[in-house]
């Protein structure tokens, strides 16, 4: 992996990397102490004292009959799932191996695998761990019945739609695997009224969704087919029920929108007790609250969410270039007059997506916008040009924009007509036309993940006196590592109505004081435990130094701002404040209410202080 690589970080979104021609452009791509006011972990309830889940070999697992039991009950079916790398794990120089290293640059091939994830692990952190049985569940039934199966059995229970995660939640060792990936059917309504509410309530459009169904079967369905907007993910891949709607989940045009678990309107949900429960602002309010914002695989397993749409803007657009300054005073200056910038120009609905803040003194722009034309956006951006236009001396810029119409934006035939490198179909015998996922996602399918962090960023520091010493943080830490500034995942500026439903759900308030989100990371090729496919280690460890380095400038800047669940660092300290700030209390609370023995646990989530993950 080359140095430029290794300073990529986090997915980039859709928008920003699949532009790759006259119709639409490419982007570039490229120990801390605890705040003030955090709080320590609370020591957990009764009943979720720390404890060992039963294990294979030991007397209490379960019989070859129980688990033909389990079988004989479920509508989908019970697998032993394998890694995507067994060939390599038995000769990791055969050609099996070859082939098998190859279809693991798929992000929808390794979704397909009971036992894939996404991301190749973390150092130090956790590498993946297959489940020993997988229930691949086809409905709400079959999840119920795995839920009361581990539960009956104190088996370790982990939850998994497409495997799309950080931080390894979505896979433990050991473990009894509720695998979702099979339940996607789609179901776009034009008046949605959710269940226990008046009927006489004006109904709301919608789309409804089964928990297993991607961003890109959504979007094509949504936009595509019925010329709405949903606010989803920007990588075709994810899961859009999961960890990212209940983390949160930003999109390019987050500012407009609105996050979108601030669009989920109802949730089917299978209890820590096997009950099938619908929660909505109806009924079960506590819990639909916690479920929009608190995190993915901490109060029960979702199977189905509704979520509202959105007229669908005429255009979407992409702004990419960069500036480049010729000294480091030069750079230093730019970022002054950039903070302004921001804060003056783009701070508002209409942008997303991100600037990277770079060591070789270059703010690459990579910047989504919606319901303005190319020519629109640009101008916005006159001003700025025309001051660097003033100093040839100092600096070199390249700037341009495009739109494309609204509808075409996830058309598989548009980009495959106009922009056919900016995406890699889905080209497997017997899979769906018009899947894929956009080329410059490769590098992020089966990384191993050397570090990775992030910060909000108030609004307050764009201001007064605090802007230039923002300027000097974001100079000093890009000494050591390249920072990305993601401005739809902060909500200050965005949208009223957007503010108003987000402040509605448990994400940390704030994000809603934030205006961008800075993210900083590292990763690589390479595959724990397959032989001649090792990751670097030696890479790793000095990357993860420089990034840590970087994190800690902006973390002296930004005391008290928070950290994005969905995206973060493994080893967050205090990491309740920092997902969840205020709201964590009453998130333990629902969390005791519904799962009061503890039987969703994963990394960092709502209850987990205590529990052997």
């Amino acid at each position: 992996m080359t140095a430029s690589s290794r300073d990529r970080v986090g997915r980039l979104s859709a928008f920003r990397r699949a532009v790759r021609s006259a119709v639409v452009a490419a982007a570039v791509a490229g120990g801390c102490s605890a705040p003030p006011g955090a709080r320590p972990p609370q020591p957990p309830a009764p009943g979720q004292a720390a404890a060992s889940w039963c294990r294979p070999g030991q007397a209490c697992w379960p019989t070859e009959r129980d688990w033909q039991a389990l079988r004989s009950s479920l509508h989908g079916s019970l697998e032993v799932p394998a890694s995507p790398f067994a060939p390599c794990q038995a000769d990791a120089a055969s050609d099996a191996c070859a082939a098998a290293l190859r279809s693991a640059k798929n992000p929808f091939y390794l979704e397909d695998q009971p036992g894939g994830t996404e991301s190749a692990g973390w150092l130090d952190a956790w590498s993946p761990a297959q489940s020993v049985y997988a229930v691949v569940a086809r409905d709400a039934g079959d999840v119920a019945a795995a839920v009361n199966f581990a539960r009956d059995h104190h088996l370790r229970l982990a939850i998994k739609g497409t495997g799309h995660d950080y931080l390894g939640r979505s896979n433990a060792p050991d473990s009894l695997l509720v695998w979702t990936h099979q339940m996607r059917q789609i179901t776009v309504v034009d008046a949605f009224v959710a269940r226990g509410c008046s009927s006489h309530q004006p109904g709301i459009p919608a789309v409804s969704l089964e928990a297993g169904t991607r961003w890109l079967e959504v979007y094509q369905e949504v936009t595509g087919k019925h010329g709405r907007y949903v606010q989803g993910g920007g990588c075709t891949s994810v899961g859009a029920a999961g960890g990212f709607l209940q983390g949160g989940g930003f999109g390019s045009w987050s500012k407009k929108y609105g996050i979108a678990a601030a669009s989920m309107l109802e949730a089917e949900v299978v209890t820590a007790d096997g009950t099938q429960i619908v929660a909505n602002a109806c009924q079960h309010q506590d819990l639909f609250w916690a479920l929009r914002g608190g995190g993915g695989g901490t109060f029960g397993v979702v199977t189905k969410v509704t979520l509202m749409t959105h007229p669908l803007p005429s255009h979407f657009g992409v702004l990419r270039g960069q500036i480049t300054a010729k000294t480091d005073a030069a750079f230093r200056e730019l970022l002054g007059h950039f903070v302004a910038f921001y804060r003056e120009r783009l701070s508002n609905e209409h942008w997303g997506e991100q600037v990277a803040v770079a060591p070789d003194n270059t703010l690459r722009l990579s910047l989504g916008f919606e319901g303005m034309t190319g020519p629109d956006a640009e101008q916005v951006w006159q001003p700025f040009r025309a001051w660097l236009e003033q100093h040839p001396e100092r600096f070199t810029i390249e700037l341009s924009a495009t739109a494309l119409p609204g509808d075409k934006m996830w058309s598989f035939e548009f980009f495959h007509q106009y922009a056919r490198d900016a995406i890699k179909p889905d080209d497997r015998p017997g899979v769906p036309a018009g899947m894929y996922w956009w080329a410059g996602d490769a590098e992020e399918v089966s990384i191993y993940w050397y570090a990775y962090r992030s910060r909000w960023i108030p609004q307050d520091r764009f201001e007064g006196a605090q802007a230039d010493k923002l300027a000097t943080a974001l100079f000093d830490a890009s000494r050591h590592w390249t920072v990305l500034l993601h401005i739809n995942k902060g909500q200050a500026g965005a949208s009223a109505d957007a503010v108003r439903r987000g402040r509605e759900t448990s994400m940390n308030p704030a994000v809603f004081r934030a205006a961008v989100l800075a993210l900083l990371g590292s990763g690589g090729d390479g595959v724990p435990g397959v032989a001649g496919h090792e990751p670097d280690l030696a890479r790793a460890g000095a990357d993860k130094a420089k990034v840590d380095a970087a994190m800690q400038i902006l973390r002296d800047a930004t005391p008290d701002a928070g950290s994005y669940v969905n995206e973060t660092d493994y080893f967050e300290p205090a990491w309740q404040h920092e997902f969840w700030g205020d709201n964590y209390p009453r998130l333990l609370a629902i969390k005791r209410a519904y799962d009061p023995d503890g039987m969703f646990v994963c990394h960092h989530c709502v209850g987990s202080e205590g529990r052997v993950p």
